[in-house]
């Protein structure tokens, strides 16, 4: 048995309307504060749409029949038309903690972001001057591109430019997948960090075709190689702060998912928090958990230290085979040491 500060996670699909009720449910059981991704339709570009937004994730929690001690912080949704004025707003209104970079078709719901990077310079310098972090999904669109390749092609074609032009600007590399990004995280400076998912670290990429093509295992950025999933697990076993817990808790129906052209994404939103768990226990570093789950991502984000703290125990849980999403329902990873 350990115990920890109750964790953060910073970076987290929530999605709306009536999916809510099911998705901050699972989240808000073991965790303080999320970060909610804004690639809804339309996507979440204003105050007015974070505040909106917001106001609809607290309303399902109302619902339950759990205290109100969890909070989500906002992000907007960078496009070629977001404005400075905009995002001054949004930085005071200490609702919005960051802006997201999706390149035009990188993800799931980017088909309305940033068309061309230059086109967000003056946005960045903003961003720098009010100390507001830039969250991009690292990887090009370029439909030529290996997509075991896109991710380490973005740090040398975007990244690396941007860092370069705006020292000083706050940013997060999200849920990294590869040796390179581990070894150019590490190669900069303070303000530039990364999150990890679980199932990047658990995960390599032949367990989407185990038994036939799994599309529960299917996500952007795509499962890599063992080769670097070793990679992330050095990472968090070094107790750098570089590095903290973004989930990318991704659910889709599973209509969507088991369909001629399932949707990218894992859902591991159920049991989170045991997932990074495991990963901490194969490389014996489960003492280094707590710094990456609970203060690193507070720190960088300006954000008090939870005071709460929660207890893990070893002991036998199977996972359900299908947990409640809306009207349908979603296939949740399962654990494989039973933390």
């Amino acid at each position: 048995e350990i115990e920890i500060i109750i964790p953060d996670d910073f970076h987290h699909h929530l999605r709306d309307n009536n999916y809510l009720i099911d998705t901050v449910s699972h989240i808000s059981y073991n965790y303080s504060r999320i970060l909610v991704m804004p690639n809804l339709k339309p996507p979440v570009r204003s105050l007015d749409e974070a505040i909106s937004y917001r106001n609809r994730i607290l309303d399902s929690i109302k619902s339950s029949d759990k205290p109100i001690t969890f909070q989500p912080l906002m992000t907007l949704y960078l496009t070629d038309k977001t404005t400075s004025e905009q995002l001054i707003e949004a930085k005071n209104s200490n609702i919005v903690y960051g802006c997201k970079l999706y390149p035009a078709g990188a993800t799931t719901n980017s088909e309305f972001g940033v068309t061309s990077i230059s086109n967000l310079y003056p946005i960045f310098q903003t961003m720098s001057d009010i100390g507001l972090v830039l969250c991009v999904h690292g990887e090009i669109v370029d439909p030529d591109s290996d997509i075991f390749d896109r991710e380490a092609l973005f740090i040398i074609n975007v990244l690396k430019p941007i860092i370069n032009s705006f020292p000083n600007l706050k940013i997060v590399m999200e849920h990294i997948t590869t040796k390179e990004a581990v070894d150019f995280i590490q190669s900069t400076g303070p303000n530039i960090r990364a999150t990890i998912t679980a199932h990047h670290l658990l995960y390599n990429r032949n367990d989407i075709f185990k038994g036939g093509i799994n599309p529960h295992m299917y996500c952007l950025p795509i499962l890599k190689s063992e080769t670097h999933r070793l990679a992330l697990l050095e990472a968090i076993k070094s107790g750098s702060s570089k590095f903290f817990a973004g989930t990318d808790s991704a659910p889709h129906a599973i209509e969507t998912k088991e369909s001629s052209c399932g949707c990218a994404g894992i859902f591991t939103a159920h049991a989170a928090v045991e997932l990074y768990a495991e990963a901490f226990e194969q490389v014996n570093a489960l003492e280094k958990l707590e710094g990456f789950m609970s203060i690193y991502g507070a720190e960088f984000y300006n954000l008090p230290i939870n005071t709460i703290k929660i207890k893990l125990r070893k002991e036998s849980w199977t996972v359900p085979k299908t947990l409640p999403f809306g009207d349908s329902y979603v296939i949740p990873v399962e654990l494989i040491l039973s933390i």
